[in-house]
């Protein structure tokens, strides 16, 4: 065997470099297991005993600590990198799995050995992967190492495994819980430690997100311990501000919630060799054991966690449904629907008044391909029909009507409970026929023997899946209202609506109360508004809204206000109506209250008759025609109305007025006389001239 090891090594193999390749698989091994470590190094020897000068062997020992399947070995890509180009001319290792332990490597070795003329040495001797023989003892060494690396690997998961399903697994448990020293999992003694995990749940059950719950952390200025894992700190506390993934690591174990789990996660390869984790659905866990140890909240309040979670996540990727209740007046923020199209309408705020007042609108499409946008539609209208409608259809009536029906759907479980059960029986009793049937057989008679024991089996199956559907059936059915639940769900009923209209209520407490009994709402804009909404318990109903008025359409007078200034006209003066209108309540189209000038500008733009052809249509006479009338100056016609001897009627803001005729018995007088009192009591009614001095 000597002689053809040195057959093997040729002159060429000599002029270049030997190369001893030392690994260890952990740092444990390096410390402990020191004579496996020595055998290696001692191939030195076997190098110069095959005529490699002293001085060119070369040691690669910068793997040791490192497993063989891992793919980021520096030493073994110098030793690849130097046999490619041609510097090696021999690789020396204790065994193939000291070279790699899996395929890929190991053959990849073998392909550049052969290409450039290098042999390969270990404890039973020198290959040269050029020979086909060679080559293929190489080979099955290969896959022998990476078998016996599964084996291993194995053998350690199976004794995890029937750990772990045992929930008696030790792993390093999340801050606020550790290991006592007989095993068992508790609380962490350090009350601090427990006061911020129980404040960090009781924020998010208050925000209802993380980000919020980072927020108020961030606000309260609090510090959040986090269990050093490595390093010379390993085991300690550290304390730092609260982050977004640190909340969300505590959110989502279960170990919190007092279960224990295993299985959740699993390592996948990358095509470029690297191994990443992947989460598993919750089914496919290996191990979940709810109540296995104390913990912070119950499995109920971690369920419900994953629930936000899982809808807070809603607001994220192509769908983008409803996101977490923000601060914003949006009622209906990440539930809304587009009517046409069916994508997931926005929000959009705008100033009205110093107020805020949501948009929505679909620009999905806008904003992907630079389309129009499909439509928008204000949303404070919309808002206000939910609201009114959610605050109807919660009261004491409807609620009283729904335990009815619940009550009455109740019986009809019942019965079909019965119905259901009755199956399982019978299934097994035919189950039992099949068994007995098959005990009573002959042994001998296989025939028999054999389709009975199959008819059996397909009892036994038919008995299993009707027992689960029993159970799944009965899980699914709704359970009977006790009288106190019955009390509360009707007091409900009126706490809800004082809830709804108390100031104190934040916008982001009322989307709440929404999500709670709406699942989404669909918009449509046409010639009116229409709404479909679509309720928890599949129940839908629909609104109509006109369409809102644009801006000035709003800013239009109402026409019963034009109308009553026409019917005002014909008594009063413009400030006189202004002034009505106030007093009766009625508001103008832009401002807050009527005054002169807006009165007479709306007589004029809607063309009314003004009132001072009002009162001449009516016969009444101008200051020079009363005047004449009477004979006298127009300053005493003045005088004689101020002290109500005549009647006029004021056409203006201005006291300029208009006379009722005096009568047919004016007479005429020459100018400069004085009017006698007969004259007067002739023209003027007797009621005007009591008390009244006259000339003579």
């Amino acid at each position: 065997m000597l002689n053809d090891h040195h057959q093997k090594v040729q002159a060429s193999h000599l002029k270049r470099n030997a190369y001893l390749y030392v690994r260890q698989s952990t740092l444990r091994q390096v410390f402990e297991n020191t004579e496996s470590t020595k055998r290696q190094y001692g191939l030195r020897q076997r190098a110069v005993a095959l005529g490699w000068a002293d001085e060119r062997v070369i040691v690669i020992d910068t793997d040791l600590g490192q497993s063989g399947a891992a793919t980021d070995r520096e030493g073994f890509q110098r030793l690849v990198a130097e046999v490619g180009m041609g510097h090696a001319g021999i690789v020396l290792g204790l065994e193939v799995s000291r070279l790699a332990r899996n395929s890929m490597d190991w053959h990849r070795l073998l392909e550049i050995c052969a290409l450039t003329s290098t042999l390969i040495c270990d404890e039973d001797g020198v290959y040269d992967p050029a020979h086909f023989n060679d080559r293929l003892l190489l080979g099955l060494k290969g896959t022998m190492s990476e078998a016996e690396l599964h084996v291993l690997r194995a053998r350690l998961q199976g004794g995890i495994l029937n750990k772990a399903r045992r929930g008696e697994l030790e792993m390093r448990p999340p801050v606020g819980l550790i290991y006592t020293s007989e095993g068992t999992l508790v609380l962490d003694p350090d009350q601090q430690v427990q006061h911020c995990l129980r404040w960090l749940f009781a924020a998010f059950a208050r925000t209802g997100s993380a980000c919020a719950t980072v927020k108020a952390a961030r606000d309260e200025k609090l510090a959040f311990p986090r269990r050093c894992a490595k390093g010379p700190h390993k085991g300690e506390l550290l304390w730092g501000s609260l982050t977004h993934d640190q909340v969300l690591r505590v959110l989502h174990s279960p170990r919190y919630a007092g279960a224990f789990v295993y299985g959740r996660c699993h390592t996948i390869k990358t095509i470029d060799g690297r191994t990443r984790l992947r989460r598993r659905p919750r089914d496919e866990w290996v191990t979940l054991i709810p109540g296995s140890h104390a913990g912070y909240i119950s499995w109920d309040e971690f369920e419900l966690n994953q629930h936000r979670l899982h809808a807070n996540a809603q607001a994220r990727g192509t769908d983008r449904r409803r996101g977490p209740p923000r601060e914003g007046p949006a009622l209906l923020q990440g539930m809304v629907l587009c009517g046409r199209c069916g994508q997931r309408m926005t929000v959009r705020y705008h100033d009205r008044h110093g107020q805020l007042c949501p948009d929505y609108i679909c620009q999905r499409e806008r904003i992907k391909h630079g389309q129009a946008v499909c439509q928008h539609a204000p949303g404070t209208g919309i808002d206000q029909a939910v609201a009114a409608m959610l605050i109807e259809a919660v009261n004491p009536v409807a609620l009283e009507v729904s335990l009815v029906v619940q009550q009455e759907l109740q019986s009809r479980f019942e019965e079909a409970d019965r119905m259901r059960h009755a199956h399982v029986e019978r299934a097994q009793y035919e189950c039992e026929l099949a068994q007995r049937r098959f005990m009573r057989v002959d042994p001998d008679n296989r025939l028999v023997a054999d389709s009975l024991e199959a008819d059996w089996n397909e009892k036994l199956r038919a008995l299993g899946e009707a027992r689960e559907e029993y159970t799944r059936r009965r899980d699914e059915d709704a359970r009977l209202l006790t009288d106190e639940q019955r009390k509360a769900i009707v007091q409900l009923a009126t706490d809800f609506p004082r809830l709804w209209n108390d100031p104190g209520t934040l916008d982001r407490d009322r989307k709440r109360m929404v999500r709670l009994l709406v699942e989404d709402v669909t918009l449509n804009r046409d010639d009116k508004i229409t709404i479909h909404i679509r309720f928890k318990g599949g129940a839908r109903k629909s609104l109509h809204l006109p369409l809102p008025k644009c801006s000035w359409q709003q800013r239009v007078t109402p026409t019963s206000v034009v109308q009553e200034i026409d019917r005002l006209l014909d008594e009063h003066t413009t400030a006189q109506i202004a002034d009505v209108l106030n007093a009766r309540g009625f508001a103008p189209g832009a401002g807050s209250a009527f005054n002169t000038r807006m009165v007479a500008r709306l007589a004029r733009d809607y063309h009314l008759k003004p009132r001072y052809d009002r009162l001449r249509e009516r016969g009444m006479l101008t200051l020079q025609e009363m005047a004449d009338a009477l004979q006298v100056t127009a300053h005493t016609v003045k005088i004689w109305l101020r002290r109500g001897l005549l009647r006029g009627h004021a056409y203006s803001d201005k006291n300029e007025s208009l006379y009722e005729p005096p009568g047919d018995l004016a007479l005429r007088k020459k100018p400069g006389a004085k009017l006698s009192q007969r004259r007067l009591e002739a023209t003027v009614p007797p009621e005007r001239t009591e008390g009244v001095q006259y000339a003579t």
